[in-house]
């Protein structure tokens, strides 16, 4: 069978531990047999991110600027054990977060729904997409810890001189206080990448602060959203047949809870990061979980929503056997063909990428799974496979397919 050709290269950027194993085969098993893979490598594991002084993780970000699409392998946030373990220079960053910056970039995570792995709110008929701003809030803090009394104050000194204060406590014994900060463009950016893939899916778009105690930080979010969709959205969701609605995000919890799903639910940052990992333990696994970046001008950074699976690595290392999920990966390289077959007009890529998917949930369904999801589905006679084992399973479902 001849090879589906790309004519624009996915920018690549590899990762670390049992998420990169994992890469390789899927690049073996099921891509490069198929496609005449092009792509821009860069290589994200730690040890190279540490040599580059981090470089390469810009380098990555600014190529995907470049070329519009990239797919990402989950990589390793250093805390302090590893800068011992990996023997690094600094702690540096994570490399989500500097792409995010770079491409100010919204990210949009959906659950893979597959039949036999039930979704705890037995109500959750379709997918529930988080919206997750990804710039600001306690991510970019500054924190005090206080040692005694004092007084705390808010201060904001213009380029003129003019300076605003605003008492924030009069401590009589220790405590502690946090300084946060937004701005105005990367809300005004989180709104247009909302509603643009909002219109894109065809889903409504929801939107929680909680305005009434915030009256001006989360008001502002409410405040720039309301005059993005006023001023640009408003008729083309009204063509669409989609709806915005802003509510308290105490009363869009509640709303989630009870709706049948199908719709996005934009978040600020932490609400974000919080409500993500809800949404896909309710509907079965992190490992469930598609995560695309998607900046306000159309460049998409696909990407697993989980970890690098370390334990699995360690045991991989010893020589021991693995039941590593990875279907979130595989659904990171599909998202990206398909994003890249649609902008480059090459039908078969995006098909190719249909066919995997749906070869990826076949096989779930047919009771051939990892052991974290055979431990968790409703299906009957199911046989847990290892982590080879189950991408080769994939691979002939895709053959027969």
């Amino acid at each position: 069978m001849e090879k589906i050709k790309m004519t624009t290269p996915l920018v690549e950027m590899d990762g670390d531990e049992m998420t990169r194993i994992l890469w390789q085969m899927i690049k073996e098993e099921l891509l490069t047999p198929f496609i005449d893979l092009k792509t821009e490598y860069y290589d994200l594991g730690l040890e190279h991110r540490n040599e580059t002084n981090d470089q390469v993780t810009i380098d990555s970000a600014e190529a995907t600027k470049k070329y519009g699409v990239a797919v990402k392998c989950a990589t390793i946030t250093p805390n302090a054990a590893r800068m011992e373990e990996y023997h690094l220079k600094e702690m540096w960053k994570s490399p989500n977060g500097t792409i995010r910056a770079i491409l100010d970039g919204t990210v949009f995570r959906a659950p893979i729904k597959v039949k036999g792995i039930d979704p705890c709110v037995k109500n959750w008929e379709k997918p529930i997409t988080i919206a997750r701003h990804a710039y600001g809030d306690i991510y970019k803090n500054v924190e005090i810890k206080v040692p005694g009394a004092g007084k705390a104050e808010l201060v904001y000194t213009s380029e003129d001189g003019t300076a605003v204060r605003e008492t924030i406590h009069e401590f009589k014994a220790p405590g502690i206080i946090q300084g946060v900060h937004n701005t105005d463009a990367s809300i005004r950016s989180f709104a247009k990448a909302c509603f643009n893939y909002a219109l894109d899916t065809k889903q409504d778009l929801w939107f929680g602060a909680k305005d009434t105690i915030s009256k001006k930080y989360d008001h502002n979010f409410k405040d720039i959203f309301q005059e993005v969709y006023d001023a640009d959205y408003k008729q083309k969701f009204e063509e669409a047949g989609i709806e915005y609605f802003y509510s308290l995000i105490d009363d869009i919890v509640a709303r989630v809870m009870k709706a049948k799903g199908g719709f996005i639910w934009a978040c600020k940052n932490y609400d974000g990061d919080v409500m993500s990992d809800m949404v896909s333990s309710a509907f079965g696994s992190l490992a469930m979980m598609t995560s695309v970046l998607v900046s306000p001008d159309g460049v998409y950074e696909y990407e697993a929503a989980h970890g690098t699976v370390q334990r699995h690595y360690y045991k991989h290392l010893k020589g021991e056997e693995t039941s590593t999920n990875s279907v979130a990966t595989i659904f990171a390289w599909t998202g990206a063909l398909r994003k890249r077959g649609e902008l480059d007009g090459i039908r078969e890529l995006a098909e190719f990428a249909d066919r995997l998917e749906k070869a990826t949930l076949s096989t779930i369904e047919s009771g051939r799974m990892t052991k974290d999801l055979a431990l968790i589905t409703s299906l009957e006679k199911v046989t847990a496979l290892n982590s080879e084992e189950f991408i080769r399973e994939i691979r002939r479902t895709l053959e027969a397919m």
